[in-house]
């Protein structure tokens, strides 16, 4: 008898007992990230982890949210974020967050390894945000970041220019056999401390002057750790198709999977290439490549006004090129070359379509401040000079590059790029608040609205994909591709970076007239099992994390 009163008691307290979770999302259409059909179901979070996907009964959380009518998500993975120095100004990422970005990945080059010359360019060299450069590697760069608090994770990949700077300088020369040497060795270190690959931009100085044998060999390195080569490619313009060649014969010369930076026919005269780049791609891939490529949705590029001229202008650096534009002779030959439809370097002065089409968007010093939001011809006509001229005096008295935007591409191709089942999404910006220092330049408006116009304007409006499809692009794609572990999807055991938003709201605001508006809809963002967005405010949290790729060292 008492065997069966102990059992009537264990059940009875069973059935008073209630499981525990930090956080219970109630009632969502869940997505999971693989692009199936939707389900609805509930969530619960313990500590930074997934711990049950379903109906929850009979449980508790210190946090309860209720989901209905609401899509649940991975965490967004922003495959280009410019977020290295925007994160130490504010580590909240309220631009991206506000979208349902959890992951942050830097790409094109890295902020380590630095010599004493460049951490002295970095310390100099910057702009209206402030910084000590205490770091020589990327790993303690991406450490003292993490250090420091972000809401947002970041990873990133180690710059071949950055490593070619290190060991050549800004030289336009080809590495001897023991320079190539001495950058394999900081691509192995920059790889063991968490390094996802190699990374470039071929159309900027230095990058520009390494040839295809040199990339070979650097991406061969990270291939030895699993890693990826990831690359603005040399021509997204006259020479489109060779690049793209190009980095499929990296990817088959080093055996590395690769991914093409914010994949674009740019200029009118290319706007027809898209077609044969799409079907270049995909042969590649029927032939076993692992080639994939991110994009921003906008029509609009931006970059440097030093983009209006010749890499070799930059032989040697930034300082050479300044002093070159005040040479008379020089200057005069640059008039010519800005209207040379040139296929030798990116020519975006051309590209653009001349003066009208470039918005100046950021400048260092503060007289010329006034000039931000206005285009090249407006300024050049307020200063009484050619647009030329206007050019090369304001990266002159800048001394900067200055941030400018470049009206290049078509509308249609952005939508026919958009439904590739291989591309996924990437600002091509930093990440902002919208007050203080950001506010002294312009953004591009892909910086507060990139992932919002894929769920709002080109999903639900246009209809050109379904939910699930933009979602599984959003996030368990790129974390594929990038052997991120444990994220990118809804899973049990994986991370809790998850996204509550509502599908109908989801709306970009952020203009080139007025960039700095946060987009609205996502409502909720949780970042390794914390709350960073609660109700469409930010909570302060900072649970973000250095996310490493899969050859780290720990005792490195």
């Amino acid at each position: 008898m008492k065997y069966v009163l102990l059992i009537l008691l264990i059940a009875l307290l069973s059935c008073n007992y209630k499981t525990k979770y930090d956080t219970i999302i109630h009632n969502g259409l869940i997505y999971d990230g693989n692009g199936g059909t939707p389900y609805k179901a509930d969530i619960a979070i313990n500590a930074d982890t997934i711990a049950f996907i379903g109906q929850i009964k009979n449980a508790s959380a210190k946090n309860e949210i209720n989901a209905d009518g609401k899509a649940v998500t991975p965490g967004f993975i922003n495959m280009m974020g410019h977020s290295e120095e925007s994160l130490f100004q504010d580590g909240r990422s309220q631009s991206d967050i506000r979208q349902g970005v959890t992951t942050e990945i830097f790409t094109e080059s890295s902020f380590g390894p630095l010599n004493a010359t460049m951490k002295e360019q970095f310390q100099k060299g910057q702009g209206d945000i402030k910084y000590n450069v205490t770091w020589n590697t990327l790993g303690e760069y991406m450490n003292i970041l993490e250090r420091k608090g972000i809401s947002c994770n970041i990873a990133s990949f180690v710059g071949a220019g950055t490593v070619r700077r290190y060991v050549i300088g800004e030289d336009d020369r080809a590495p001897t056999q023991q320079q190539l040497d001495s950058m394999k060795i900081l691509i192995d270190t920059a790889m063991r401390e968490g390094a996802l690959g190699v990374t470039c931009a071929l159309i900027y100085p230095p990058d520009n002057f390494a040839k295809t044998d040199e990339l070979v060999a650097l991406a061969k390195e990270a291939s030895k750790y699993g890693g990826t080569y990831i690359s603005h490619i040399r021509s997204e313009g006259n020479q489109l198709i060779p690049a793209v060649d190009e980095i499929i014969t990296i990817a088959k010369q080093a055996n590395i999977p690769v991914e093409i930076c914010h994949l674009k026919a740019a200029g009118k005269n290319n706007w027809n290439k898209i077609d044969s780049v799409i079907t270049i791609v995909e042969n590649a891939r029927r032939q076993g490549i692992d080639i994939t490529a991110d994009m921003y949705t906008y029509t609009a590029a931006a970059t440097g006004l030093t983009s209006c001229f010749p890499p070799a202008l930059q032989d040697g650096g930034f300082g050479k090129l300044r002093e070159r534009l005040q040479n008379p002779s020089i200057r005069k030959q640059m008039i010519t070359a800005m209207h040379t439809n040139a296929n030798d370097w990116e020519n975006l002065y051309y590209g653009s379509g001349g003066a009208n089409n470039i918005l100046l968007l950021s400048f260092k010093q503060d007289s010329l401040k006034k000039f931000t939001g206005k285009t090249l011809a407006q300024v050049a006509a307020i200063r009484g000079k050619s647009p030329e001229e206007t050019a090369m005096d304001l990266i002159v008295q800048d001394s900067t590059r200055i941030g400018v935007a470049y009206f290049l591409m078509d509308e249609n191709n952005i939508k026919k790029e958009i439904v590739l089942p291989w591309v996924s999404f990437g600002s091509d910006e930093a990440s902002y608040t919208n007050e203080g220092v950001f506010l002294k330049s312009n953004a591009h408006p892909r910086a507060y609205g990139n992932f919002a116009r894929v769920i709002g304007k080109y999903t639900r409006d246009e209809k050109l994909m379904t939910l699930q499809r933009a979602i599984y692009k959003l996030s368990k794609l790129p974390a594929t591709h990038l052997k991120l572990q444990k994220r990118g999807e809804l899973k049990v055991g994986n991370y809790a970076d998850v996204v509550i938003f509502n599908p109908a709201a989801v709306q970009d605001h952020a203009t080139y007239e007025k960039p700095h508006q946060y987009s609205t809809g996502v409502t909720d963002v949780f970042v390794n099992g914390i709350q960073v967005l609660k109700n469409n405010e930010h909570t302060d949290a900072m649970p973000g994390r250095f996310l490493k790729g899969t050859s780290y060292k720990k005792d490195l």
